[in-house]
């Protein structure tokens, strides 16, 4: 207990005494209750030592013989893990592992693609490169980048031939017989 002055009042010892029978008695079987609850031991000692130190501002309800001991401390536990729980939930906080660190993504292999593609397509002509651009990126047709560029659909098509195996051969990927994208009809 405080007083006005802020400082700590010795309780009586019967009280202080009654106090270490309850954690002796109940705090096991309140940590076992609020873990199931919450499924994070550390969480649930905390909730259990604020449950406990509730109980000493009731010790004379407690003592009076209105219920159990044990009932009032587990209804109390259970309404600190609801309140803990819905806080977290309006706050809008996640659960961590272990180490504290909450799990992001990894997209350090998407990064690294777009690099060495890039890479890759700077090692070609302006003009094989323009070609796969249009018509990989943008995905426009043969007949569309012919167009664009001002040349005869066939030279599309050959420049991206020649394109595709500059990069494959770069990539250490072996040629194959894919056209890429088909060429509008005629």
């Amino acid at each position: 207990m405080k007083t006005t002055a802020g400082r700590e009042v010795p309780q009586p010892p019967r009280r202080q005494q009654y106090l270490h029978t309850l954690v002796a008695q109940h705090r096991s079987a309140l940590v076992s209750y609020a873990e199931r609850l919450l499924t994070d031991r550390h969480l649930a000692e905390d909730i259990v030592q604020e449950a406990l130190v509730r109980a000493r501002f009731h010790t004379d309800k407690l003592r009076s013989g209105e219920g159990s001991a044990r009932g009032w401390l587990l209804k109390v536990t259970r309404n600190l893990v609801i309140d803990h729980t819905r806080s977290a939930q309006a706050r809008r906080e996640t659960t961590v592992d272990d180490t504290g660190e909450v799990a992001q993504p990894d997209h350090a292999e998407a990064v690294l693609t777009r690099v060495e593609a890039g890479a890759l397509l700077r090692g070609l002509t302006p003009e094989h490169r323009e070609v796969l651009v249009h018509t990989y990126l943008y995905g426009y047709t043969v007949r569309e980048t012919a167009q664009l560029l001002g040349v005869p659909a066939g030279t599309v098509k050959s420049r991206r031939h020649y394109a595709l195996n500059a990069l494959r051969r770069r990539a250490g990927v072996p040629p194959s017989g894919d056209p890429g994208p088909k060429a509008a009809p005629a």
